[in-house]
């Protein structure tokens, strides 16, 4: 008897805290959503889930020839007629003042905006002697201080609106520091507290801030930096696997409707928001009881993942020893 008054009140409790911390899905049909970085990779994709939803889509990106290519295969999987895809072409990192003025022209052609991913962004793998001090500038520039000039153009007209999300794309690189990402995975993990902050303001707005941290995916901007990736850095990338944009996105994008602060894909992912949540705002109840509980044993488990890294590294540092000698 006491027993079932026991798990009666736990599951009452439960209950209770879910009403108080989950955020209601948000409907998007015929709404406006602005993506940064949306002419290539993760960006395009989450763009056409957009407008597979119904969405008015902005993208924006410098490349004019990109954006005008990335917007017409866009509206080829536009299945409400109504739906409209504009591109605006803008360097997020050197003038706010122009970043706020193509937002407004986004905002004048489809409304307010009421999804704004922040998902430009670029990574510099190197080791930390080899990277210039203008390589980390260049981080910095785009992969936080860009989100913060277009989140700074729109968060008042999403205010006004008394609803919305945002999402900031970061990598499984911006919970896990990782050997030669000291640039890219300190410009990553200030987007974190950056939106910490940002989403105790926002919350009596109905505005929720979705993180998201992809592991490597198959796009241009990996291709690149795969061709100046030390070893050490690709065999431990290798570890998690490779995505593929449209999967990522999907998953992104439903996170971000249902209002979810941690974003993950994969295994890993699911281990790693787990294990980093720390004061990250609780808004799944089902999270919130996994990071209760998992939280000791994950601990233990990412040891195992430090031990194999670590291991690559010394093997790497061991083979270049022996050429210098051999040489």
């Amino acid at each position: 008897m006491y027993l079932y008054c026991f798990i009666f009140f736990l599951l009452f409790i439960i209950f209770i805290i879910s009403k108080i911390i989950s955020p209601k899905r948000i409907n998007i049909q015929g709404k406006h959503v602005l993506i940064t970085g949306g002419s290539s990779g993760i960006g395009k994709a989450l763009a056409i889930e957009a407008v597979r939803h119904g969405a008015n889509v902005t993208i924006i990106a410098r490349n004019e020839k990109r954006l005008e290519e990335a917007k017409q295969e866009i509206e080829s999987h536009i299945k409400d007629k109504s739906s409209q895809v504009f591109a605006v072409s803008v360097d997020i990192t050197k003038d706010a003042d122009k970043v706020k003025k193509a937002v407004s022209k986004a905002e004048k052609d489809l409304g307010p905006i009421t999804i704004l991913i922040n998902n430009a962004g670029s990574a510099i793998a190197g080791r930390f002697e080899e990277t210039s001090i203008e390589q980390f500038q260049r981080m910095i520039d785009l992969n936080f201080l860009g989100s913060v000039n277009v989140t700074k153009a729109a968060i008042k007209g999403m205010k006004e609106n008394n609803e919305g999300r945002i999402v900031f794309i970061s990598s499984q690189a911006g919970q896990v520091g990782v050997f030669g990402y000291t640039a890219y995975s300190a410009s990553k993990f200030a987007l974190r507290g950056f939106a910490e902050s940002l989403q105790m303001e926002v919350k009596p707005y109905n505005i929720y801030i979705t993180m998201a941290f992809p592991p490597d995916t198959d796009t241009p901007g990996l291709a690149e930096e795969n061709k100046s990736k030390p070893k050490e850095t690709l065999l431990i990338s290798d570890t998690v696997g490779l995505f593929s944009p449209s999967y990522v996105a999907k998953s992104v994008f439903r996170d971000a409707l249902n209002g979810r602060f941690l974003s993950y894909v994969g295994m890993d992912g699911w281990l790693l928001s787990n294990l980093s949540s720390g004061m990250s705002p609780a808004t799944s109840v089902v999270d919130l009881l996994q990071q209760v509980f998992a939280m000791g044993i994950f601990r233990f488990v990412c040891q195992f993942y430090l031990f194999h890294f670590d291991r690559i590294i010394r093997k790497c540092k061991e083979e270049k020893d022996s050429k210098l000698k051999s040489s």
